[in-house]
């Protein structure tokens, strides 16, 4: 079914690469709760409604589309929900703001259901296809080296270099030499096994405790938040949310376009710069949407953590059934998967590692063509700097037809770019991102 032999993997490798994208992606079910309850949504129904949206999503994926790439709610949307659309000082309950979410889910889904997703990873010029996989590594290695305040925040430089004798830093440090030592033996499942000797070391040096147990039982105390369309689009006109529903779609679709090209890349499953089966992969994420904030999560996206399954063999959706299979059955452990992904040393390395292979990109980058050159620069640059795969992306749609049309060069640009550099520029100059 998964076709692992014509993949060049095998079941083994593949259980192993899923459980590997579990564990550095598994936080999001912490993490999600946390800043939706700034919103004033229950704990409860977020970490049920999160894991019901990374399993619809990754099981979609799995199944239609045979990628390893697993999806769940996205991290800065949830921001942008919790504290610019609810807490924005508009008197937007976070109800009405599940109704936006769920009609940029179904708008979605028709967008998806077309040609115009796939055309659009077509349109995307090779060195930005480059940038894009390049950038995405310097931003997850950023994200290991910041939560294990290697690197922290600088009054004067923004960033500086953290205490490194603090605990976390050290098991951060210590976890890193060990994956790394493991993944130059060419050891199967190096990262994977990587994180299981920093979490002994966690548990041992007293950073890793099960106060709260392992087990409890899921629950969903609203019910269904969003569910009837005519109500979602009255909500939506009523508080006139356009600027909101269509800031969700522009930064999904190329948060979700992105990472999976970047995933597709490392993984060498692009074919002569096409993705096959783009369709039935990118229905995954705007299905998964549309059911996440009808019980109550903000939009899904694909998760650049899968690199880290990529990067342990992981090729078809046999990794990502994995993954699926994984969040069903965190669901009844809360209590340990909260304890788990509440050290973020047991999981920075595999990030930090991944990262650097991810860099590899560089090399195919036309370096000596400035106009295709510095717009897959500034992609690079600013997707750690701005903490957003969209943003980048936005700069880099920008500024790439601006450069071919002052070399004269503008017929070579897809005409979907220039739609999207006008939508980018709109969206960087006037709304909330």
């Amino acid at each position: 079914m998964f076709k692992l032999k014509e993949n060049q993997t095998n079941t083994k490798t593949e259980l192993l690469a899923g459980i590997t994208t579990f564990f550095t992606m598994v936080y999001i079910v912490v993490v999600n709760p946390v800043i939706l309850a700034d919103a004033g949504v229950p704990f409860e129904q977020v970490f049920t409604a999160t894991i019901i949206s990374a399993v619809v999503g990754t099981l979609w994926m799995a199944l239609f589309a045979n990628y390893p790439i697993a999806i769940a709610p996205g991290m800065g949307l949830n921001a942008y929900f919790a504290y610019s659309v609810v807490g924005g000082g508009q008197n937007i309950n976070y109800e009405t703001a599940f109704a936006a979410v769920f009609i940029a889910g179904i708008i979605f889904v028709i967008l998806s259901l077309t040609p115009f997703r796939e055309k659009l990873i077509d349109a995307i010029p090779d060195n930005l296809k480059h940038g894009i996989t390049a950038g995405i590594g310097l931003f997850i290695a950023f994200i290991g080296l910041r939560l294990t305040h290697i690197i922290t925040a600088h009054p004067t430089n923004l960033v500086g270099l953290g205490d490194l004798q603090s605990p976390s830093a050290l098991l951060a440090i210590v976890g890193l030499a060990i994956t790394l030592i493991l993944m130059v033996l060419r050891i199967n499942g190096a990262l994977f096994f990587g994180m299981i000797i920093t979490g002994f070391i966690a548990f041992f040096t007293n950073q890793l405790s099960f106060d709260q147990g392992f087990v409890s039982l899921p629950s969903l105390p609203e019910g269904l938040i969003a569910g009837n369309p005519l109500t979602a689009i009255s909500d939506v006109i009523e508080h006139s949310l356009y600027a909101v529903v269509f800031s969700f779609i522009l930064v999904t679709i190329f948060d979700t376009t992105g990472t999976m090209i970047g995933v597709a890349n490392q993984a060498g499953l692009m074919k002569n710069g096409r993705l096959p089966r783009a369709r039935q992969a990118l229905l995954s994420d705007s299905v998964a949407t549309s059911i996440g904030a009808m019980f109550g999560t903000s939009p899904t996206t694909a998760y650049i953590e899968s690199t880290s399954g990529v990067a342990a063999g992981g090729r078809t959706g046999l990794t990502s059934l994995t993954v699926a299979v994984l969040f069903i059955l965190s669901a009844f452990f809360g209590p340990l998967v909260s304890a788990v992904s509440g050290i973020s040393a047991i999981t920075a390395p595999a990030l930090i590692i991944v990262g650097s292979m991810m860099m590899g990109s560089i090399a195919k980058i036309k370096w000596n063509e400035l106009d295709e050159a510095f717009p897959a620069f500034l992609v690079i640059l600013s997707m750690p700097l701005t903490s957003s795969i969209a943003t980048g992306i936005a700069l880099g749609f920008i500024s790439y037809p601006l450069l071919k049309i002052a070399k004269g060069k503008w017929r070579e640009v897809h005409p979907l770019l220039y739609v999207f550099a006008v939508l980018f520029f709109y969206q960087l100059a006037f709304l909330p991102h």
